[in-house]
């Protein structure tokens, strides 16, 4: 069969994209084929955690002075406690993160991956796929591989019967953007009894707001009151973004690969967005998927995208324990604030800087210690 080209990645957003960058780093020829333009909006956490941007300086990918704003890690703030960990150097990261605007990194992702050679098919949408090749707008295009980088509600993944999943858990969340000049260097999390608030500053004159809950029709305005410190610090700053929502999954698929098709990004199954991973998970899953071509060989990225997804995964339900579990949650706080220590080796398990069962355990019994003593 003719190949029109190495790879055909259906899905043009941030996961497309990086996928697309790392596999013409691999010297594939490379299409992207989207029905929109960029940039493209979308209710996210805008956080690129230390791995990401690891995995960005690896393949190419720069972003320029001013292009978002530096983190140093993460503060856990509740009505009586407040808890702060930094990022780990060491391990190939610089123990820093980059808070960025969706639209500028869509943007910024979309130049870079056309300076790099790849083949750009704007406003054209997939509209079948079948063993001999995917339908592009009135293009029949037969690659070598292709991959399905078309989000959560993936058509690429329902052609390639790939549509079955292990678990399915759907939380809602909403975002917008206030300009109003960062407090924190860090990426606030504010906890309160069923729902969440993470404050990110996209630069030094605006942060985005977003919240997260079970809940479909609780919006940021409503949920404000809850939580007084903040909305005395939001009641008179202007929004700078409509209010957008989403559906945060957390969901495992049973594969993520068939045949010549494979998927990544929130195609591939995602982790609640408590764990601010979502983007990172995409860099992560890209580079791995770039080396699986190189070695003609789509196991590889099946393996390796399980191994990717198992530490967010853990610490995602960890994360929503204590959000179902006020009580638990409290003594937590109390406890990661009394220990900064321990809170900075649990970040770094999280983050890639510490791996292992073995640190797992360690910090798993070092956490329950403390609660103990609490």
């Amino acid at each position: 069969m003719r190949n029109d080209t190495d790879v055909l990645i259906v899905g043009g957003g941030p996961a497309g994209l990086v996928a697309a960058i790392a596999a013409r780093r691999q010297g594939f020829r490379v299409m992207v084929a989207d029905p929109s333009r960029p940039p493209h909006d979308k209710a996210c956490g805008e956080g690129l955690m230390p791995v990401a941007l690891a995995i960005a300086n690896r393949l190419g990918i720069e972003f320029p002075a001013g292009a978002g704003f530096p983190f140093r890690g993460i503060r856990f703030i509740g009505p009586q406690s407040c808890a702060e960990a930094n990022f780990a150097e060491g391990a190939g990261l610089a123990g820093v993160g980059l808070a960025i605007r969706r639209t500028l990194l869509h943007s910024l992702l979309a130049d870079q991956a056309a300076q790099a050679g790849v083949e750009l098919l704007w406003e054209n949408a997939a509209t079948g796929c079948d063993a001999d090749g995917v339908q592009i707008g009135a293009r029949r295009i037969c690659p070598r591989w292709i991959v399905g980088a078309d989000g959560e509600r993936s058509s690429m993944r329902r052609w390639a019967g790939l549509d079955r999943f292990h678990s399915n858990k759907t939380r809602f969340g909403f975002r917008r953007h206030y300009a109003v000049e960062p407090w924190s260097s860090h990426v606030d999390i504010h906890w309160g009894d069923g729902c969440q608030f993470y404050i990110t500053p996209v630069s030094r004159q605006e942060i985005g707001v977003a919240l997260l809950s079970r809940d479909s029709h609780l919006r940021v305005h409503d949920a404000l009151p809850r939580f007084p410190e903040l909305a005395r610090r939001l009641t008179s700053a202007p929004a700078t973004s409509r209010e957008q929502g989403a559906c945060t999954s957390a969901r495992r698929l049973r594969r993520v690969t068939k045949g010549r098709v494979a998927l990544v990004g929130d195609a591939s199954g995602s982790v609640d967005a408590i764990t601010g991973d979502g983007v990172t998970l995409a860099f992560q899953q890209a580079e791995a998927l770039a080396g699986a071509f190189a070695a003609d060989d789509l196991n590889l990225y099946e393996a390796e995208h399980r191994r990717i997804a198992r530490r967010p995964a853990y610490m995602g339900e960890l994360l929503l324990m204590l959000d179902r579990c006020p009580r638990i949650r409290a003594r937590v706080l109390r406890a990661l604030a009394s220990r900064p220590a321990l809170f900075d080796d649990l970040l770094a398990l999280h983050t890639g800087s510490l791996a292992g069962a073995i640190d797992f355990a360690r910090m798993g019994l070092a956490l329950g210690w403390r609660l103990a003593c609490h």
